[in-house]
């Protein structure tokens, strides 16, 4: 689960050239952009609703503490609950990078305007400061009081070095002599040594010490080294933190001085990126230097434990230049990411059961060993895969695989935002191009912190002959897209998948995704142009059975709703379902109020933020929004819409915020069949049933656990997909 498995992995590797004339990026002003929203087109007052608009800061603080929940609940299994302790602590130290971090720059910036929520970035930011405060205490509190004691009754010890026995500690000293000594680097502060610098989300040990031939005292920053596991195993499931270990050492930094005091601290520092690019290579310039920029970035909190020497605190606030609001006070220890290996322990026992995606029953074989032709089995009817209950390896991998090593195919296109380290998709589309094959890879090298892993993978695509290109100046390219141009007897026939999750197999057993692998004539030609639009300056605004962003989601999904406000309005049935990550979009957002006003149900299943205030007299009344949260992460996008008892549904990449809608390409897809339509309804009608476990947001913005209505324990909606997908392996 990531901060999008909730977290992302960040490339290591920072080597960069000069970009190779064959990698193009596109200028984005092929795309038209929607006007700006005007407020003024809905068929109420705004100035009746001025607060219609939830806070989206807030709102994902309020999604965290669901994460935080997840933690609380002592009926999952213990080291699961260990994971979301940790994959809290991983959110919110993005959410400062990115989130926070914004808000300083457009207050110090001058561009401080007033947010469509009706608050000021200055009263979001007092709002953050109270908000995070308390989650991070609980937090803290959760790990220290529940989870510590509950790990130890199951014989997981998280002890502290004063919990060590004489062995263990003269373990730990050797280990300390012979491994972590060596690359220990004291930094002292007087006036020969300036303040060192600190990097972000690093933990660090501040120094105290007393010079008994002058009596000074001195402080000095030691960095408590990542390479190392964040908690040392002394065996028999026992561990110690690592900078109890240093911390009973530093004589040994510090040979002839006396340790007044040791504390733990932790600076988060401003780590987004803000590229400006006007060609190819000068987009890669600017972003390899956004990236040295952001090891630099100003701090935005500054994390310290509770009994921190006041002076040294003093010195800590000065040299870093934080305010009292951004320092936060904790017990120790500090940093919880490290639980994921906690959490990672042979403990099958204290974990989630076992659950092995299976073949989609379209692409598994009958009887014999070998795996199905893909190509065989779409010729047959398309496939709508939903992971991580399909399996990814065996239908989206194995079909670019298979797509590399056909002599019939001639083409592969495909785009790219996240993938795996050792991602079989890149030696798949590298085989490809070796083997004569037109390959053309999008690469999005400005997905956020996966930026120097992009560049790298660019590179080894491009060597091997691929097409790369970087995307459009001034867009993301978020869309999930592959199509397959083959030679058949019949003539060329497109193969193309559209998803909404990464093309990346490990993150693909743990993200809820759903996709569509199909050989329908007006998809692939549609996909076809777009692209072309991608690579080069064609030009095609209008598609059949997609809707593109910056071009016409928001306008393509308004008028949907206005739709089904005309179906409501004619006694047809109406009904609109809507699944993303987030829904943040001020005119979509008032497109469903205004549907709402004329009486049409709008269910909402917002995983993370949602900026929809539902259940307000005369504004939405009949909005209703839930949150799923659980050992998968909720990821896909579904749009569905009764249409008058003749539903249609959408799917793909594109989540309802600002950045998405304009900023970015994405695309969603019309499903072709009925048979598909339903598939994902059901997956809706489970998710909104009443005996299903989530959370329901009110119209002040906040979020309640479900309750059953008879008294029955809820459904866990995962569990039961989970189960429901086990039945049709037994078929």
């Amino acid at each position: 689960m990531s901060t999008e498995s909730f977290q992302t992995a960040v490339g290591s590797d920072t080597e960069a050239g000069p970009l190779d004339p064959s990698l193009r990026v596109v200028p984005a002003d092929i795309f038209d952009v929607d006007p700006p929203y005007d407020p003024d087109e809905v068929d109420f007052e705004p100035a009746e609703f001025q607060d219609r608009f939830l806070d989206r800061e807030l709102s994902w603080l309020r999604f965290n503490q669901r994460v935080l929940e997840l933690a609380e609940n002592d009926n999952l299994p213990l080291l699961e609950r260990v994971r979301f302790l940790a994959i809290f602590a991983s959110n919110l130290d993005e959410f400062f990078m990115v989130r926070v971090a914004g808000l300083k720059r457009r207050i110090a910036a001058g561009v401080a305007v007033r947010a469509a929520s009706g608050l000021m970035p200055r009263e979001v930011l007092d709002q953050i400061w109270d908000g995070t405060a308390e989650l991070m205490e609980r937090h803290a509190r959760v790990f220290r009081e529940e989870i510590v004691p509950a790990l130890a009754k199951e014989h997981i010890e998280l002890v502290r070095w004063s919990d060590l026995d004489r062995d263990e500690q003269r373990s730990c000293k050797r280990l300390f002599k012979d491994r972590v000594f060596p690359v220990l680097t004291p930094l002292a502060v007087d006036p020969a040594h300036p303040f060192p610098y600190i990097s972000g989300l690093s933990l660090n040990l501040a120094v105290l010490v007393r010079n008994p031939k002058t009596d000074k005292e001195h402080f000095a920053r030691v960095k408590v080294p990542p390479i190392f596991d964040r908690f040392v195993a002394l065996g028999n499931q026992r561990f110690v933190p690592l900078e109890d270990v240093i911390g009973e050492h530093l004589k040994r930094l510090f040979p002839g001085m006396e340790i007044l005091s040791v504390n733990t601290f932790r600076v988060t520092r401003n780590e987004d990126l803000e590229v400006e690019e006007d060609d190819a290579e000068n987009l890669l310039k600017a972003l390899e230097k956004e990236l040295l920029r952001r090891r630099f970035g100003p701090p935005v909190r500054l994390e310290v434990e509770e009994n921190i020497d006041e002076h040294v605190l003093e010195l800590l606030i000065s040299e870093l230049d934080v305010s009292e609001a951004e320092v936060f006070r904790l017990p120790g220890p500090l940093d919880l990411r490290g639980l994921h290996d906690i959490a990672d322990l042979d403990r099958e026992d204290l974990k989630y059961p076992n659950f092995i995606p299976a073949t989609h029953s379209r692409l598994a074989p009958v009887e014999s060993a070998s795996p199905v032709d893909v190509f065989k089995a779409l010729q047959r009817g398309d496939v709508l895969l939903h992971h991580p209950y399909d399996s990814f390896s065996t239908s989206v991998q194995r079909f670019i695989e298979q797509a590399a090593a056909d002599p019939h195919v001639l083409a592969i296109k495909q785009t790219l935002y996240r993938t795996s380290g050792d991602s079989p998709i890149i030696d798949a589309l590298v085989d490809a191009a070796e083997a004569g094959k037109q390959v053309l890879v999008i690469v999005e090298i400005k997905a956020r912190f996966d930026e120097q892993a992009n560049i790298r993978w660019a590179r080894k695509l491009e060597h091997a002959g691929c097409h790369v290109v970087y995307g459009l100046v001034g867009l993301k390219t978020h869309c999930k897209l592959a199509m397959v141009v083959r030679d058949e007897p019949e003539g060329i026939r497109r193969y193309t998948h559209i998803g909404t999750g990464n093309y990346n197999p490990k993150t693909a057993r743990l993200y809820e995704d759903f996709g569509l692998l199909t050989t329908d004539e007006a998809i692939g030609e549609d996909v076809a142009h777009l692209f072309n639009n991608l690579s080069g300056f064609s030009r095609n605004a209008t598609y059949a059975e997609l809707l593109v962003a910056p071009d016409d989601v928001r306008s393509g999904l308004i008028e949907a709703i206005n739709t089904e406000i005309a179906h409501q309005r004619e006694g047809r049935p109406a009904r609109i379902r809507i699944k993303a990550n987030s829904i943040v979009d001020e005119a979509i957002i008032d497109a469903l109020y205004t549907a709402s006003r004329a009486g049409v149900p709008v269910e909402l299943l917002i995983r993370g933020i949602c900026a929809v205030r539902p259940g307000v007299p005369g504004l939405s009344e009949t909005i209703r929004v839930r949150s799923v949260l659980g050992r998968y992460l909720e990821h896909s996008r579904i749009m569905y819409f009764e249409n008058g008892d003749e539903p249609v549904a959408w799917i793909g990449s594109a989540d309802l915020m600002h950045r998405n809608l304009d900023r970015r390409v994405e695309v969603l897809v019309k499903l072709p069949s009925t048979a598909e339509v339903q598939e994902v309804a059901n997956v809706l009608d489970l998710a909104f049933d009443e005996h299903t476990a989530g959370w329901e947001l009110d119209s002040e913005g906040t979020w309640t656990q479900a309750t059953s209505p008879d008294g029955k324990p809820l459904l866990n909606l995962q569990e039961q997909l989970i189960a429901t997908h086990r039945r049709r392996r037994a078929r």
